[in-house]
């Protein structure tokens, strides 16, 4: 079946590329032309991802993303913006972004990107019994169904990228998981250059898991090799 996507973006050159490219790899493509568009499009209307630039009139990219998220949360969210800091990166994965890519972009990495977020998000609603699965390790339970794990019976809402890390980490936990695998069973690719990009998606799940960042107790940095989850129980 044809995937439907929506890119959301004000500067005609940009976004006329992007449907041009997109079309003419096999996507059914919409857009809209500023912030407020792209959100009521989005909402009202069903697409498998949405690209979504930033700077934008009557309403920037991270708040378009942040509406989209309480709306439909399942969504696979790419940002494609000229904000390339890790302070612009980590604002845009807060409010929920799946993926983030800096313009000038190539059309390649673009298409890449799209294809790894629509099979993650395809492998992960396809799994039936998956999604009335409850995973519970330790003091660490996880709640596919609502996006949500519980540290000692606590909620916390997680993004859809957070969920899947801390998933991922519960299939390898006491193992430290490099960050090539996160980047391969999360994202669906391999890249040194979105290492940062894993780096911040953590330190977001750390802040929400951890009561002391410093000094975390579950989710561990492994010197030159990646992560590992350990969840122990409460006293031992």
């Amino acid at each position: 079946m044809q995937k439907r996507l929506l890119v959301v973006d004000d500067d005609d050159e940009i976004r006329e590329l992007l449907e041009f490219d997109l079309s003419h790899s096999g996507y059914d493509v919409d857009t809209a032309y500023d912030g407020m568009e792209g959100l009521n499009k989005a909402v009202t209307n069903s697409y498998d991802l949405v690209l979504l630039d930033v700077m934008m009139p009557k309403m920037n990219g991270f708040d378009v993303c942040a509406n989209l998220r309480k709306a439909k949360p399942d969504i696979p969210v790419l940002l494609l913006t000229a904000k390339g800091t890790i302070a612009d990166k980590t604002q845009g994965f807060d409010c929920g972004a799946d993926d983030y890519l800096v313009k000038p972009f190539d059309i390649q990495e673009v298409l890449l990107r799209v294809k790894a977020l629509l099979r993650r998000n395809t492998d992960k609603t396809s799994e039936a019994s998956f999604k009335q699965e409850i995973l519970k390790m330790g003091d660490i339970e996880l709640y596919p169904e609502s996006l949500e794990t519980a540290i000692n019976e606590k909620r916390i809402k997680l993004t859809p990228t957070e969920f899947e890390i801390l998933y991922c980490l519960m299939q390898h936990f006491n193992d430290s998981v490099p960050l090539a695998v996160l980047l391969d069973e999360v994202w669906g690719y391999d890249s040194d250059e979105d290492v940062r990009m894993v780096r911040v998606h953590v330190g977001g799940l750390r802040q929400k898991i951890e009561k002391d960042t410093k000094n975390p107790k579950y989710l561990h940095t492994v010197t030159n090799v990646g992560y590992k989850l350990t969840p122990i129980t409460e006293g031992e």
